[in-house]
């Protein structure tokens, strides 16, 4: 697993353990002091619901506590040359149809928003390679050239 993140990954990552525990654990820990402060907590759905949810976040901010430790914000080159960590990368099928992506690690990838992991077969497949390099992206569905068009530190 790469421990690489882009500083906007990192201070999204950083935000969202912030709310957890200063805004979203404390109002859940609030609910099931509440309902246990009704009597027979057995069938007190509020309280056995809020045990849950307090589970789930503490289960979100020890992993969160874990990455943010060893993550490290990639500095991420101004007019690469070739497509590295951070990158926005711009190609093109055999079909015509243009793709564009950033290359970011696990903990931020989003692919409804462009965003693929570095350690993806088609971040594996773009990485190193320069414009107008010809690449063979392995999908399940069988093999898909592409031409490298773009690379940008910044979104096109």
């Amino acid at each position: 697993m790469t421990d690489l993140i882009t500083s906007e990954g990192m201070k999204k990552l950083q935000e969202e353990f912030e709310y957890l525990w200063n805004v979203e654990r404390p109002k859940v820990v609030q609910g099931v002091s509440d309902a246990a402060a009704e009597g027979d907590r057995s069938e007190n759905a509020e309280y056995i619901y809020g045990k849950k949810r307090l589970r789930e976040i503490d289960r979100k901010l020890k992993h969160l506590g874990s990455r943010l430790k060893v993550l490290k914000v990639a500095v991420i080159p101004e007019n690469p040359e070739v497509v590295s960590f951070g990158c926005w990368v711009s190609y093109e099928d055999e079909d015509e149809n243009r793709y564009c992506y950033r290359l970011v690690g696990p903990d931020e990838f989003d692919v409804s928003s462009g965003m693929i992991s570095i350690d993806s077969p088609v971040g594996q497949a773009l990485l190193r390679k320069s414009i107008d390099d010809e690449v063979t992206i392995c999908r399940p569905s069988g093999e898909l050239i592409v031409v490298i068009i773009d690379i940008s530190s910044v979104k096109p």
